[in-house]
């Protein structure tokens, strides 16, 4: 069995040293084909941009000794009008992916360190007769990390035009990841300075440069507002939604069934099929559905045990801190996603992360962006389009499902304690650790007014997150926080089943906490939940009245 390239996306390593290697090759043709003079690819991470790149830049770039042996036995071999541009091309390559830091003074340094090592790669041209004494003193400068800020905002621009002089030919240039060092300054609060950078560096370089044969840039989204890409006349933007290299990032079904079968290993042959989908498929690309290549690498590598890989790629903090401190709508959204179901959303390419917060649009585009969402049924009403968002699988749902849980994890309560004596049918032990939980949880949950509402929604996608793989979790609104209910069933129908109905008494309101959950509990049997869940087999049935006045909580069985 060959090697399985776990972590490895250079090309040439996978192909010399016989990895594992799904032939993507054809990505080359369509790429020709298009014409576009920048086309912008967005894909979420670990679905091999980086090693489509590296392939690239094997295939155009000018070397000393021929490479053409890297790519026989390939698709794009088959093709002798597209071999013709093998070997021809300067090649600027540089991925960003790994600019990471918590101040942008630390991003700031490695971004000078990678341009760099790429002016280093190409020192040749310090013997060129087409640099002058002031542009060799700037690239040396760049080499030595002693280079001004504008020296290097201009440097991409500048090594283009020095690249085409030298070699009477337009390079071609290829940015991985160029996205990065945005999220992270997003993520760490200092987005202004990478943005401002990325426009200068990126825009600069790629935006009406006479001297650029082509560019492809690479990302998890389109960064916009303030984008390196505002003015451009003519980039070919392919997103998730875009049918353009759709089969290029990610495995088809007979892609990840051809590296199930050349594995020599039994399990993994007589590995449910449909198991596989479940953990690892249902990603939306144009018309296609793909699955993640870095988890069903690491399930082959594994031996075929079934985990969450893609979560260990990236801390998912932004995930975390975005869903913590969504708005109780979104996290009632997020709850019907928990069960399986979909939700009609609006979908829009050009994110501005200023806008996630506070822009449920800008949300959800960036969840199904960065992977942790797919769509289907997309179709354009009126002048924006609309897809219906759904979780992919199970392993994207182990993410939701660790981030809600991480919420109660340094509590000063025993949360899973709490909801196992819940559901057990020991309600005076519950109501114990639960009126202490409302007491340490709304002041991290505290979003002034609404803070009862957001204690609740958090508390009930604890319950989706916790008890979904033992019992069946609705949830619905009718008319605002007091028509809330919740109905816990276990699989085992000789088990209790809980009806919860919540109600958070107003201000104005003349009622009492008892008198409010008398009302709870009456509703409950005026609709005849109990009624419902007997008819399907249950014989012990707990109604639970659940009410609110400020931080003051009342419990009352029925």
């Amino acid at each position: 069995m060959r090697k399985i390239p776990i972590g490895i996306d250079d090309f040439k390593k996978i192909i010399v040293d016989k990895y594992l290697y799904v032939d993507k090759s054809l990505f080359i043709k369509e790429l020709l084909d298009s014409g576009a003079e920048v086309t912008l690819i967005t894909r979420p991470r670990r679905f091999g941009k980086t090693l489509n790149l590296s392939m690239l830049r094997y295939f155009f770039e000018k070397t000393t000794s021929s490479l053409t042996p890297l790519f026989d036995g390939l698709h794009i071999a088959k093709h002798p009008q597209c071999m013709e541009h093998q070997n021809q091309y300067p090649v600027i390559f540089l991925t960003f992916k790994g600019i990471k830091g918590e101040t942008w003074e630390a991003s700031f340094d490695k971004i000078k360190r990678l341009i760099a090592d790429e002016f280093w790669r190409h020192s040749y041209l310090l013997d060129s007769p087409y640099l002058g004494e002031h542009q060799k003193r700037d690239f040396k400068a760049i080499i030595d990390r002693t280079a001004n800020d504008v020296t290097y905002e201009l440097s991409l621009k500048n090594l283009t035009a020095y690249l085409a002089k030298h070699h009477n030919q337009n390079p071609i240039v290829l940015i991985d990841e160029y996205d990065v060092p945005m999220q992270e300054g997003f993520k760490h609060k200092y987005y202004k300075q990478p943005t401002l950078f990325m426009s200068s560096f990126v825009g600069d370089g790629l935006k009406g440069n006479e001297y650029l044969k082509f560019a492809v840039v690479t990302g998890c989204m389109r960064v916009s507002k303030e984008s390196v890409f505002t003015g451009f006349n003519n980039p070919r933007v392919c997103t998730l939604l875009s049918d353009a290299y759709s089969d290029k990032f990610g495995l088809l079904e007979n892609e990840m069934q051809s590296l199930i079968n050349e594995c020599d290993i039994k399990t993994c042959r007589e590995a449910c099929l449909g198991d596989i989908r479940a953990w690892y498929n249902g990603f939306s690309s144009g018309h296609l559905t793909i699955y993640n290549p870095w988890s069903i690498l690491n399930f082959i590598d594994s031996k075929c045990v079934f985990n969450a890989y893609w979560v260990n790629t990236s801390s998912n903090d932004i995930i975390k801190d975005l869903i913590k401190n969504s708005k109780e709508d979104v996290k009632e959204e997020i709850a019907q996603l928990l069960q399986g179901k979909t939700i009609e959303k609006r979908v829009d390419e050009n994110i501005v992360f200023d806008d996630i917060r506070e822009n449920e649009t800008a949300l959800w585009s960036f969840l199904l962006f960065s992977g942790y969402l797919s769509f289907k049924n997309l179709r354009l009403v009126g002048n924006f389009r609309y897809a219906d968002f759904f979780i992919p699988n199970k392993e994207i749902a182990f993410i939701y499902e660790s981030t809600i849980l991480s919420w109660f994890s340094n509590k000063e309560i025993r949360y899973n304690t709490m909801l196992q004596y819940l559901v057990d049918g020991d309600i005076t032990e519950f109501t114990k650790l639960f009126e202490k939980f409302v007491i340490v949880s709304f002041s991290y949950f505290d979003v002034g007014e609404q803070e009862a509402e957001n204690f609740y929604h958090a508390f009930v996608l604890g319950i989706l997150a916790t008890l979904a793989n033992t019992h069946f979790i609705t949830s619905n609104r009718e008319s605002g926080f007091g028509r809330y209910d919740v109905k816990i069933a276990p699989h085992d129908k000789t088990k209790p089943a809980i009806i919860i109905e919540f109600k958070k008494l107003e201000p104005d309101e003349h009622e009492t906490l008892e008198s409010a959950a008398a009302s709870a509990l009456q509703q409950i049997a005026n609709k005849q939940y109990a009624v419902e869940l007997q008819h399907i087999g249950y014989t012990h049935i707990i109604p639970l009245a659940i009410i609110f006045e400020g931080k003051k909580v009342l419990v009352r069985k029925g």
